[in-house]
């Protein structure tokens, strides 16, 4: 507060130097929006240095420390953002900071700012750190890390598996001029390289033609499995030269390019591209018919986020699809991969690591992902920025890259083996009611059980006053749910592996034994509910299906079953007229049935009227309508 009452009274004398800082912070701005980050931030310090600051000055200082992965410098940045300016901080500033105090492994502070940032964007903290923290360890020491051979005091990354080899991207050809290199970080720009899985020097890494590489950047990339189609990421660039957004900078696209006479030829832009976002680090689901990439394109959640697309028969494109906020972020999400057992790895400074990007991976089942999201854990994840994650699952053997201090070069690709799978939890909640087969009636106290695939109990319960029971399974696995209870057969049903989707399991347990004989009505027996007819009708309404499909069931179970059906009427209405209303009625019924296919033979009917009321309700005596009901009945009677 003093500080700024003390500028404010000299605001008169320092005006001509104030509009220095305002056009030196300008000239910042413009190269920041352009990603020229390393220039940017040239011009952010000789600001600060000078002693001026805002909370806009701070914000993009930091990123540009923070997206250059110069994580000690902009944890000092944020640092100063959020003492100074802490009131209207918007939580993916707490978050970066976080991340930057990680990788500086002052994991103390970095927690409580952690904590602070789950409670802006959830408005509780559900899970704390050391839980997600417990997660990582639980997922680490899984792979052993080897060495590449094939690094360079340069950056290599990128790293996609090509024929029996790899293609991976380097700025290692100095042989650009000054004009040439990208303001980003100040470095050559990138090139896409070739080495074969049999190359033993560096000089068997080999630079791709001219037809691929350009001179802007080139990287990720992601081919065929018969190596005769390429797609891989570019800038912006038409007919040799490149373009320009409206805001002065330049995209990032994905072109694809095909295989002809042992050279990459007719090179395209894909349609989805655009020349005011980036569409970037292309990767083929397992049938080739999806291509995964990342993007900032509109409808994106954060800084970037990971996208799906449909390949067509034709080589066209459907339109592409957000992978939603269980897989992207407020931050960034970047170069997916995907293996022969449907898992996607990608990198992620937005979802809970150990400091910069990790990678994460998530377990694709009938199109959709698994949750939580799982980070892979150290070795691979570091304080440091993780990423290009690759994962060949017939060897267990992969590669990734990572900026790392025990690096040759600004990034480095590290192989490894993977010495224990990672492991999915899924849990799957399965509900339902368990009846009888025939009546229909809920069965209270049965059994239901989930029982695995070496025929052992994992759990049960008992179903409730309404018949219905819960139970949750491992989805990971195949289960048998299984219903019983006394005087019925079991049933069960498999469960196969599954994406985790709720479930709603209905059981109908037959009885073990049926105690019926001569003359006994089938209807009470099966506790039918009443079988109704519209007034002066006689055909079969829909909720009398229901009820006489239960007498069907129970012919079908005994076939030696024969029965006779019996309909009745009430007293109301000429005695005459209900006689032959109720003979109708008796023969609608088993013309039904007969069409459902009982044999006419162990079927008869007949109408008695109002022969045989089973209440008061006679002719002259007042009655209410559910009284007349009980005599407008059907009866199931058993012959044989």
């Amino acid at each position: 507060m003093t500080k700024r009452i003390f500028l404010l009274a000299f605001v008169f004398i320092v005006t001509g130097k104030l509009c220095a800082q305002e056009r030196l912070i300008d000239k910042a701005n413009s190269k920041y929006e352009e990603y020229s980050f390393s220039p940017a931030i040239d011009i952010y310090k000789r600001v600060l240095d000078k002693g001026y600051t805002s909370a806009d000055l701070l914000q993009k200082l930091g990123n540009s420390y923070y997206f250059n992965a110069d994580y000690k410098e902009a944890a000092a940045i944020y640092k100063s953002l959020v003492d100074e300016y802490s009131e209207g901080l918007v939580p993916e500033y707490y978050f970066r900071y976080a991340q930057t105090l990680k990788s500086l492994e002052e994991y103390e502070l970095s927690d409580t700012l952690m904590a602070k940032f789950i409670e802006m964007t959830s408005g509780s903290v559900e899970k704390t750190v050391a839980d997600y923290m417990e997660d990582i360890e639980k997922n680490s020491g899984r792979y052993d890390i080897e060495s590449f051979q094939y690094n360079s005091v340069y950056s290599e990354f990128a790293p996609s598996f090509y024929k029996e080899g790899l293609i991976f991207s380097s700025d290692r050809d100095t042989g650009n001029l000054a004009k040439y290199r990208h303001t980003w970080n100040s470095k050559d720009f990138l090139d896409l390289y070739k080495i074969n899985a049999d190359s033993i020097s560096q000089s068997n890494v080999i630079k791709l033609n001219s037809d691929i590489n350009s001179r802007l950047h080139e990287s990720t990339s992601a081919a065929t499995k018969d190596g005769e189609t390429v797609y891989f990421t570019r800038n912006n660039i038409i007919e040799g030269k490149y373009v320009k957004d409206g805001e002065g900078f330049i995209r990032l696209k994905i072109f694809r390019a095909v295989m002809e006479n042992g050279a990459w030829a007719y090179v395209e832009d894909l349609p989805f591209n655009s020349d005011s976002y980036s569409v970037a680090h292309p990767t083929l689901s397992l049938d080739e018919k999806t291509l995964f990439f990342a993007s900032d394109m509109p409808g994106t959640i954060g800084a970037s986020d990971i996208f799906k697309v449909a390949i067509n028969k034709d080589g066209t494109f459907g339109a592409p699809e957000n992978l939603g906020n269980s897989i992207n972020t407020a931050s960034r999400e970047t170069f997916p991969f995907v293996t022969s057992e449907e898992i996607l790895y990608f990198s992620s400074d937005g979802h809970f690591g150990l400091g910069g990007l990790d990678v994460f991976a998530t377990k694709i089942l009938r199109n959709k992902f698994t949750e939580p999201i799982l980070n892979v854990g150290r070795p691979v994840n570091s304080k440091e920025d993780d990423f290009t994650f690759i994962f060949n699952e017939e060897n267990r053997r992969g590669y990734f890259a990572s900026n790392r201090e025990e690096g040759m070069g600004e990034d480095d690709i590290y192989g490894f083996l993977e010495t224990k799978p990672l492991v999915f939890e899924c849990l799957q909640q399965v509900t339902g009611t368990v009846r009888d087969k025939i009546s229909n009636q809920v069965l209270i106290g049965a059994t239901v059980m989930i029982i695995d695939e070496n025929n052992e109990e994992v759990s049960s319960t008992l179903t409730d006053s309404k018949g219905d029971y819960f139970l949750t399974l491992d989805c990971n696995k195949g289960n048998f749910v299984r219903a019983s209870t006394d005087g019925y057969v079991p049933s069960e049903e498999y469960l196969n592996q599954s994406d985790g989707k709720n479930r709603i399991m209905d059981f109908y347990l037959e009885r073990e034994t049926v105690t019926a004989g001569f003359g006994d009505d089938l209807a009470k027996l099966l506790q039918l509910s009443t079988i109704y007819f519209d007034l002066n009708k006689f055909d079969i309404r829909f909720d009398a299906e229901i009820e006489i499909q239960k007498v069907i069931a129970a012919m079908d179970k005994f076939p030696s079953l024969k029965i006779k059906v019996n309909s009745h009427t009430d007293s109301r209405g000429n005695a005459a007229y209900n006689l032959w209303l109720s003979q109708k009625r008796a023969q609608s019924t088993i013309d039904y049935m007969i069409s459902k296919g009982i044999s006419p033979n162990r079927l008869d009917r007949e109408g008695y009227g109002e022969t045989k009321l089973i209440n008061e309700c006679a002719d002259g005596i007042s009655c209410t309508n559910a009284k007349h009901q009980l005599n407008r009945r059907s009866e199931f009677i058993i012959l044989e």
